[in-house]
């Protein structure tokens, strides 16, 4: 049995203590996926720490530098299952330096809505983006709930 791959995605948010906008991407490639939205991150490389990988990839591809939150909770260990090969970690991230341009594999950022979920649940997502997008949406709404119950 061949090694899973480990992918990582960055979901940019506004803020990490409020957030209300997430920052999503248009892929460009491979055929199948062109024009339908993502989170942006890509592969972890041999040796390299989850982490670090999605800094190197959101400088790679957006030209940003992030604060990275907590990580999303996924179903498994291994992370949001992409396919048969790979599977993908996500963390929540704010911008910390730069402004987001689309410099690889994008051809269009997007800053949506998740206060409402209509607008990111709208767009065309890659298919095994989709659950993440879901459950980042009820993540954020429950935080919202404690925090108005807590007064905040």
């Amino acid at each position: 049995m061949t090694e899973l791959i480990n992918v990582v995605g960055g979901a940019v948010v506004d803020s990490l203590s409020a957030p209300v906008r997430l920052l999503v991407a248009r892929r460009t490639a491979p055929p199948q996926f062109a024009g339908m939205w993502e989170f942006p991150g890509g592969k972890v490389e041999p040796g390299e720490v989850p982490e670090s990988a999605l800094h190197r990839e959101l400088r790679e591809e957006l030209g940003i530098a992030v604060v990275l939150g907590a990580e999303l909770l996924a179903p498994g260990p291994a992370g949001w299952p992409l396919n048969d090969k790979a599977a993908m970690r996500v963390w929540f991230a704010e911008v910390a330096d730069g402004e987001p341009r689309p410099l690889e594999d994008h051809d269009e950022l997007r800053w949506v809505s998740i206060s409402e979920g209509d607008e990111a649940l709208s767009l065309p997502w890659i298919p095994a983006d989709l659950p993440i997008v879901r459950a980042l949406l009820a993540s954020v709404a429950a935080a919202n709930r404690a925090n108005s119950l807590r007064g905040n």
